[in-house]
């Protein structure tokens, strides 16, 4: 899959520019990212090719064009492996290609380096001196857009090698980036592993619509956190029972209520004082909200209880300053073109609505928070009156035009992402 992209940016930054002058170029130049708009000449199944696009197609009749490949090694990911829309904008903002943390993560694996990793160790020091419990908590499946199977296997076995005997599993079924009941098959091949390698139960099951929630709707991340914690929300006698019963109502993986797993009518794990959390989830900005509710002590999303002496492991740096152990300490993007811009002394506009935000700031900005010298951001709020985008796709378009063309008016900017 490829996405179209125009010819090469007219910014007018010369070479070294520190200190010499930009030369007089049209103004603002606009990158406007179609996130998801792909390249294929199927027309099953492919919405953009039934559709009816007078814009783009006078684009690319009056235009030159090039197709961009976005998946597999031409955006550092492994071969075979699908892009998604972090790994688009992080490589689109860095101008070259960007070693992937699944990439990283499988090295490290092969290697046998993932099983020395220093905050790995110490989460299973931490329970083995404790007597305590190790939950894994992360996207169950093969997506590799957050998080991939191979890495929690991984964990499981990281965790036999330590010699810990208490260790669960808090299963988040996908349904967005694997089919949308392929959650019973990852399951039983979980399920699987962890017998051949001798530890793991799981504990809960829910969908990301709840666990990963990354629009502050609180009280979907509470239904999760509770469901882990206090052992709260629908029970079931198995992992696979409860994904059964999902998919006899018509919910399918994404959706799946949060279900804790019971045993002689208790939970088999709650996470509790004295733990360890190992949140195997790479992708940072679906994990930031859960991560939130377990380590900050000034949190205010919901009402719940401080869970002292936790130790919590974070695959990769989440937001900054999260008082989390990071395993892998994967490096950003130092110069992305957002730097090149601020450098050369030149003004700009990054605009999207929350769900996007981060992949034009954060992702765009090669994992970089904090805007750059003459960086400014525009936050149009999604919309939270409807449960998914599929009852509103327009999503926060027409708040995202206005916002542009008051910046437009304004003509204070030299560059516009949106």
């Amino acid at each position: 899959m490829g996405g179209r992209l125009a010819s090469a940016l007219p910014l007018g930054i010369p070479c070294n520019a520190g200190d010499r002058a930009v030369t007089n170029k049209p103004r603002p130049v606009m990158l406007a990212i179609l996130d998801g708009w792909g390249e294929s000449d199927e027309t099953e199944g492919n919405a953009i090719k039934q559709a009816n696009t007078p814009n783009i197609d006078h684009w690319r009749a009056t235009r030159p064009f090039a197709l961009l490949r976005a998946a597999e090694k031409a955006v550092g990911l492994p071969s075979g492996q699908m892009g998604n829309s972090e790994v688009g904008h992080l490589n689109l903002g860095a101008g070259f290609v960007v070693l992937q943390a699944l990439t990283f993560i499988d090295d490290q694996i092969e290697d046998g380096s993932f099983f020395e990793n220093d905050a790995l160790i110490k989460a299973a020091e931490h329970v083995r001196a404790r007597g305590s419990q190790l939950h894994i908590i992360g996207l169950l499946g093969s997506g590799g857009v957050h998080s991939h199977i191979r890495h929690e296997k991984a964990l499981l076995e990281l965790a036999r090698r330590a010699g810990l005997e208490k260790v669960f599993v808090h299963a988040f079924t996908d349904g967005r980036d694997t089919m949308p009941q392929s959650g019973m098959s990852y399951l039983l091949d979980l399920e699987s592993s962890m017998a051949s390698i001798g530890v793991g139960r799981v504990a809960s099951v829910m969908g990301r619509y709840y666990a990963m929630d990354r629009d502050k709707r609180w009280e979907r991340t509470k239904l999760a956190y509770d469901a882990m914690v206090a052992g709260q929300g629908r029970t079931a006698a198995s992992a696979t029972e409860a994904v059964q019963r999902s998919y006899d109502e018509g919910l399918t993986d994404e959706f799946i209520i949060p279900t804790v797993i019971s045993e002689n009518g208790a939970p088999v794990a709650t996470i509790k004082a004295g733990d360890s959390v190992i949140c195997f989830n790479f992708r940072a900005d679906r994990a930031r909200q859960i991560t939130r509710a377990f380590v900050l002590q000034n949190f205010d999303g919901f009402a719940r209880d401080v869970l002292h002496d936790l130790v919590y492991v974070a695959m990769r740096e989440y937001e900054h300053d999260l008082p989390v152990d990071i395993a892998f300490d994967i490096k950003d993007v130092e110069v992305p073109i957002a730097r090149v811009i601020s450098d050369a002394g030149l003004r700009q506009l990054h605009v999207a609505e929350s769900e996007k935000y981060a992949h034009v700031t954060f992702f765009f900005n090669g994992g970089r928070e904090a805007p750059f010298p003459g960086e400014e951001r525009l936050l149009v709020p999604s919309a939270k009156d409807v449960p998914t985008y599929d009852f509103k796709p327009e999503m926060s378009a027409y708040a995202i035009r206005d916002g542009i063309l008051a910046a437009l008016e304004a003509d204070t900017f030299d560059f516009i992402i949106v």
